[in-house]
């Protein structure tokens, strides 16, 4: 099979570190981020039958390093974020009518953080920095959709940001990685029946900004992100977290050091890694990382380089 890299329609605004979901109609939500003109709070999609992004409603503040959740409800939560400061904003995006509504604020200021869907259809967040004391967080704290209200939850047992959080099959989630002062190790789950957080195996490799994703077989494969303090010099290794061990092992290394990349399961269960930087410039590289062989494959390459 031969793959190959093809552009598409061109969004309407430049930005980086920014949210793109998928929503139920198949069409993509690109919301926030930044560029040289500052803190966006515009909102685009993308129609992948004509392949045009058009302008939708824009939130009521930028949200730049924000996340962004698909509810069952099919609206969308954006929480969080920084612009020109932390914030604690939340907001909800009704694709029905193209709007924006503010709902009830975090208790934390956070950017850098996680959010993740729960299987009871709550949104767990977990840790992040905010500059109001200029520090790493490891609060918790759950969002329900029915009340609008958020509820803090147990703290993580160690504080963190830009880590990676995934929802296992059991229910629970588990977050690996991160950045306090130095690049993290450290893997913790959460149970949702308890709020509580318990360390698991630790990540061979400390590293921050790096992928997770949900492999078909229920493990979780960790790619790229970085280990230096300045995030500049991306990882070229990958490691597997098997839930029924709760331990760590080496998987093969990608071919290209990267971090700020994206990681994508694919239908056919491959994952296909593209972008990000290595010391500096943005890569257009891609591969594809085959679980049945734990081996990468250079594919087409991006038709521009870019990174987060």
């Amino acid at each position: 099979v031969l793959f190959r890299s093809t552009n598409t329609g061109t969004m309407n605004i430049p930005r980086d570190n920014f949210t793109a979901t998928l929503l139920s109609s198949g069409r993509v939500l690109v919301a926030g981020g930044e560029n040289t003109y500052g803190y966006h709070s515009d909102s685009e999609l993308f129609d992948p039958a004509t392949k045009i992004w058009t302008a939708t409603g824009a939130m009521n503040t930028g949200h730049h390093w924000g996340t962004t959740t698909l509810l069952p409800s099919g609206e969308v939560l954006v929480a969080g974020g920084w612009s020109g400061s932390t914030i604690s904003i939340t907001e909800l995006y009704d694709p029905t009518i193209g709007l924006w509504a503010l709902t009830n604020s975090m208790n934390a200021e956070r950017h850098k953080h996680t959010a993740t869907l729960l299987s009871n259809g709550k949104v767990l967040v977990a840790g992040g920095y905010t500059d109001i004391g200029s520090s790493y967080l490891s609060s918790a704290e759950l969002f329900d959709p029915a009340t609008g209200i958020w509820v803090n939850t147990g703290a993580l047992n160690l504080s963190r940001d830009l880590h990676t959080a995934t929802l296992l099959p059991n229910g629970k989630i588990l977050v690996a990685g991160g950045y306090y002062y130095g690049a993290l190790s450290g893997a913790e789950l959460y149970d949702p029946a308890t709020g509580n957080w318990t360390s698991t195996g630790a990540l061979n490799h400390a590293r921050y900004g790096q992928t997770a994703t949900l492999l078909p077989n229920g493990k979780v494969l960790i790619a790229g992100g970085s280990g230096d303090v300045n995030g500049l010099f991306g990882l070229a290794s990958a490691e597997l977290y098997d839930p029924s061990t709760g331990m760590w092992k080496v998987t093969g290394s990608m071919g290209g050091a990267r971090v700020g990349h994206t990681a994508t399961l694919l239908p056919n269960g491959l994952v296909l890694v593209s972008g990000g930087r290595y010391n500096g410039p943005a890569v257009s590289s891609s591969e594809i990382y085959n679980p049945t062989a734990e081996t990468w494959t250079t594919t087409a390459a991006l038709g521009v380089a870019r990174s987060y």
